[in-house]
Parts: C-alpha cells; sequence; structure tokens
C-alpha cells in the first residue's frame, strides 16, 4: 500500500544532528506553509502540543536495525526497533510532545522537539491528556539507564 503524505511546514533550530543534543532544552520554531495558516487558529489556546515530522536524513537498513542494542551501547540488551525510542524506524516518522511556548503568524515556538534543522513537518495535534495521557505507564529499567546517562 502506498501512502502520500505532504509536509505542512519545517523545523528552523540550532540543532544540526542528533549527537549529544540535550532535546528537552533546545527552542525551536515550525514554520507551517502558508496554505495551512488558518489551521493554526485556536492553537495557542495549549500549553502543549504533539508533533509529527519526518526524521528525513536517517537510513533503515533491516539487517542493522530490526533489532539491535539501544545508542548502539554495549551494556543494554538488544531489542526490536519497535520497543525503542529509535530515530532508525522502517518509515522514519517522529512523533514528540512539546511545549507550546508561542504562535505567532505562521511560526510556532517550542520547547522541547528532538529534530534537526530543516525536519519536514508532517502534522501538529494538541496534546490532550484525557486521549495522549497514560496512567502509571511501565518503563522498561535498561529505558530509565539511557534517560538518566548511565
Amino acid at each position: 500500500m502506498q501512502i502520500e503524505i505532504q509536509a505542512i511546514g519545517t523545523v528552523r533550530t540550532a540543532a544540526t544532528d542528533d549527537v549529544n543534543t540535550r532535546w528537552r532544552e533546545i527552542v525551536s520554531t515550525i514554520h507551517v506553509d502558508e496554505a495551512f495558516i488558518s489551521g493554526l487558529h485556536g492553537l495557542d489556546d495549549w500549553t502543549h502540543i504533539v508533533v509529527i515530522f519526518s526524521m528525513h536524513e536517517t537510513v533503515f537498513d533491516p539487517e542493522k536495525h530490526l533489532l539491535h542494542r539501544p545508542n548502539d551501547r554495549a551494556d543494554l540488551p538488544e531489542k526490536g526497533v519497535f520497543a525503542q525510542r529509535s530515530t532508525l524506524t522502517p518509515n522514519k516518522i517522529g512523533m514528540t510532545t512539546v511545549k507550546l511556548m508561542g504562535v505567532e503568524g505562521n511560526v510556532l515556538t517550542v520547547k522541547g522537539l528532538d529534530a534537526i534543522d530543516g525536519t519536514p513537518v508532517l502534522d501538529i495535534k494538541p496534546f490532550a491528556p484525557v486521549y495522549d495521557g497514560a496512567i502509571d505507564p511501565g518503563v522498561p529499567v535498561w529505558f530509565l539507564r539511557l534517560m538518566q546517562g548511565e
């Protein structure tokens, strides 16, 4: 099945690669194409949004990436690509919940977007806890270690 997706905008940020980037601290702008500007009406009522984007510079190799160690760390267990928050996925789709700091015309200012400069934005959704939040989610120990920098 073929699916066609059109980018609705582009990320502008100081981050040019994902190496050693402290994503939670990064402030970025999303420049929404003028054709979609009316779709932003009311977005500034929300404090957080979900940004869906194309990880356009990643290269997925099924032989290497379907099963691999998170961040290629030998001290972490091998896990399937769908059990990780990896950029190395078959369809190169990223999704991140970010703080919406402002909307000015067609430009959104956000904090915490883990996308590099020039990333195509595919969609934007308001973050609604009733739909997007989980109650007491379980997280594996290896992931906690990874996030704590151990």
